[in-house]
């Protein structure tokens, strides 16, 4: 009889962590994650990625199951091709929410994602897009930008590093919005509460799984609520400081293959 599984459920942020700079992912990676689903385990994408930017790699996974997507905001079933469950931003709250950020740091420029499963990435004048091979829809102006129910805000500044202007925002959003940053030049605003564990614990339920059986991988400040909610947390090498500082281990950088080197220990002990 074959040993049961240490974590049956292996959740794993995409920017960083499972993808290596160029988007792609490594066929060590690849074969590491098809063993151990192989072996019984569940493979849950948990990234800030909206679902309609998501859905092409998860084909390249060969996933038709559960993907959660816009920093938990929802929860995407790969296979009808449907968002299960989703939360908007209010686009109000996200327009007042900038003018406070504005009022503090100047001028920063802004990016919305849409809501639904073709939901569009809309980007303001002067916005540059930290993931060039994301899709993106230029609009004329700001107004723009609400056109739509959103998911999320993202932000950027000329200047001030990703830390200072996160902190900033969080220091005068207040309950407007929460605030988190998940990768270089990638500040955001999403609905109140919710982050990538309030995604991960839904899908967790609609698999019959609990945080016990959960092993968490990511790089950044917004995988810091996971790694809380799961069993174990594997910060990758590249991790930004906060994340490695919360992690229960830390394992080697994205495009050195870090989630397929715990993977394939794990597999090595008996996974």
């Amino acid at each position: 009889m074959a040993a049961p599984l240490a974590y049956a459920l292996i959740a794993t942020d995409l920017d960083g962590t499972l993808l290596r700079g160029d988007d792609t992912l490594s066929d060590r990676s690849l074969a590491a994650l098809r063993r151990v689903t192989a072996a019984g385990a569940r493979h849950l994408v948990v990234t800030g990625r909206p679902a309609p930017r998501v859905r092409p790699l998860l084909d390249d996974l060969g996933s038709r199951g559960l993907a959660v997507c816009g920093q938990g905001a929802q929860l995407y079933d790969a296979g009808a091709d449907r968002l299960l469950w989703s939360v908007t931003l209010d686009r109000e709250l996200a327009e007042t929410a900038l003018g406070k950020i504005e009022a503090e740091v100047g001028q920063v420029y802004a990016a919305v994602d849409q809501d639904g499963v073709d939901g569009l990435t809309l980007i303001e004048p002067g916005y540059l897009m930290p993931h060039p091979t994301l899709p993106a829809v230029r609009v004329g102006r700001r107004d723009d930008l609400w056109s739509e129910p959103i998911s999320k805000v993202l932000l950027r500044h000329p200047a001030l590093a990703d830390d200072e202007l996160a902190s900033t925002a969080r220091s005068v959003v207040g309950s407007l919005a929460s605030v988190t940053m998940s990768g270089p030049g990638t500040v955001e605003l999403q609905p109140l509460g919710i982050t990538k564990a309030t995604g991960l614990a839904l899908a967790a339920q609609h698999l019959g799984l609990t945080p016990s059986d959960t092993i968490a991988f990511g790089d950044m400040p917004n995988d810091i609520p996971m790694f809380d909610w799961a069993a174990h947390g594997v910060a990758m090498a590249n991790a930004h400081p906060e994340l490695k500082a919360v992690a229960d281990e830390v394992t080697s950088s994205n495009e050195d293959d870090g989630i397929a080197l715990v993977l394939e220990r794990l597999l090595s002990e008996g996974f």
